[in-house]
């Protein structure tokens, strides 16, 4: 699940679902502008995670900037893992699938998130959401690669944030429900990982088996190839749909999807809509 698009889809379809099923906590009565903007966060971070590796599509989403970001981290995340494998961790290099797919760094990702938009609320949200909506932009977009791509990305990218600032004006955000957006795009990450052949070390530094970096995955039966036919035939489809349909039900619930009710669907479905 390491393509662009399913990464984008699986952030959406993890923050909806969550919305959705949060009822009554705090994170089930978002404003619209709170639920939008988390909805690009969450997108943008299931992408965020493969900035450890220079030639990943998030790497150049953002031209020489984001690829010197992604040098970076990629060479501070080969030094962590160099400084904390054990003795049966592989002899990989480490800097790719290394701290960034920890469940530490989604940790860390959501909590600056947090704090960023609480030091300077609006201008700080209209930043994050320019960026993260890059990624998912590019994400989604993953075969473009050249200069001209990284600009017209850019510009889309502003589109989208100011288009989301028109439709919700000056509705309330929810700094922390940010923070968790973030985390949860990031994790949507690690779960699609773990599912390929090579597995995620998302539970870094926790030993397992007696390695810090264990690459957690279920049976190899049960692993895809990334970018295989498994993926690009059912799974990205699936986390579209998934994504389409729970997104419409919150949109539904906080009052921006007034449409839903316009159509003749089942009352089941319907009490369920409305729970």
């Amino acid at each position: 699940m390491a393509t662009g698009p399913t990464h984008a889809m699986s952030g959406l379809a993890a923050w909806a679902a969550v919305t959705a099923l949060a009822d009554t906590h705090a994170l089930g009565q978002l404003s619209p502008k709170t639920w939008v903007v988390g909805a690009t966060l969450a997108s943008g971070a299931a992408l965020l995670p493969d900035i450890d590796h220079p030639k990943s599509t998030v790497a150049s989403t953002f031209g020489a900037i984001s690829r010197g970001a992604s040098a970076g981290i990629s060479g501070f995340s080969g030094f962590l893992y160099r400084l904390t494998r054990t003795k049966r961790d592989s002899d990989r290099e480490g800097t790719h699938r290394g701290f960034t797919h920890t469940v530490v760094f989604a940790v860390l990702a959501g909590l600056i998130t947090t704090a960023i938009v609480q030091t300077s609320e609006s201008a700080a949200v209209a930043i994050l959401m320019f960026f993260f909506a890059g990624l998912a932009v590019r994400g989604i977009m993953h075969t473009w690669s050249s200069s001209s791509d990284a600009i017209l990305i850019t510009v889309a990218s502003l589109l989208l944030t100011v288009a989301c600032w028109a439709w919700a004006g000056d509705q309330p955000t929810n700094p922390a429900a940010f923070g968790v957006a973030v985390m949860i795009g990031c994790i949507a990450h690690f779960i699609g990982d773990a599912i390929t052949e090579q597995g995620c070390p998302m539970l870094w530094p926790v030993p397992l088996g007696g390695k810090t970096w264990y690459p957690v995955a279920p049976p190899k039966p049960m692993r895809m190839r990334t970018g295989g036919k498994v993926e690009m035939a059912l799974i990205g489809p699936g986390l579209t749909i998934a994504a389409v349909v729970l997104s419409s039900v919150v949109l539904y619930r906080i009052g921006a999807a007034p449409w839903l009710a316009q159509l003749d669907l089942p009352p089941e479905i319907m009490a369920w809509i409305n729970l």
